[in-house]
């Protein structure tokens, strides 16, 4: 089963384009009910202390509301995870959580690894960055609207890196986490081939927005 999770932070809507399934769950974290407002999506859970929503969840009927304190452990998406794996999803998409606080995007990005431990696919969005993890797998990345895509290693050192059907192909390379040499690469057919023989990598698809006025 698929899970999306709405989550706090900016989201560029028109840039997002999902089609979510009659059997996929939707589940909003705190703000993230604002965020689902706008894409269109009704969540059948809504999870959070409600802090950054600033009152109660004011949802229809039948929608499932889980409240926890203020205080606690683990941030309102981490929760809202935990409540998609306990539902049985298999696949996570996260929608928001790239921007605004640092903490909480470096914390929405450890998620993801989290994830990929467990066998679980995710990746996280916001219309501007779509982020995904591969380990010691390969994958085939379609063209979208992201105009960029890059490669950022996760471990120390990466080895066996491959990408081609882009600007700058890569086979056999090496990745450090201090030399992010792979950024900024362009797909230029209707997809790409991304590989990693040793070690966790970050596929970041990203997208430049217009100056406001």
């Amino acid at each position: 089963m698929k899970s999306y999770i709405l989550t706090g932070g900016v989201i560029h809507p028109e840039n997002i384009h999902i089609s979510p399934a009659k059997d996929d769950l939707i589940i909003a974290a705190d703000s993230g009910l604002l965020h689902a407002a706008a894409l269109g999506l009704s969540p059948a859970i809504v999870v959070g202390d409600y802090d950054s929503l600033g009152h109660a969840p004011e949802v229809d009927a039948g929608v499932e509301v889980i409240t926890v304190p203020a205080e606690k452990d683990e941030t309102d998406t981490q929760l809202a995870v935990r409540v998609a794996l306990a539902r049985g999803a298999d696949e996570i998409h996260i929608l928001g959580g790239l921007s605004s606080r640092l903490d909480h995007t470096l914390s929405n990005l450890s998620i993801l690894e989290e994830l990929a431990n467990q066998k679980v696919r995710a990746m996280i969005e916001d219309g501007q960055n779509r982020v995904r993890l591969l380990r010691n797998d390969s994958t085939i990345l379609p063209r979208s609207g992201y105009t960029y895509v890059s490669l950022l290693a996760l471990d120390p050192l990466v080895r066996g890196v491959e990408i081609d059907g882009v600007k700058y192909p890569l086979k056999g390379a090496k990745l450090t986490r201090s030399l992010g040499y792979a950024v900024s690469n362009e797909i230029t057919g209707n997809c790409c081939f991304i590989a990693v023989r040793r070690g966790a990598i970050w596929i970041v698809e990203s997208r430049d927005m217009p100056a406001k006025a």
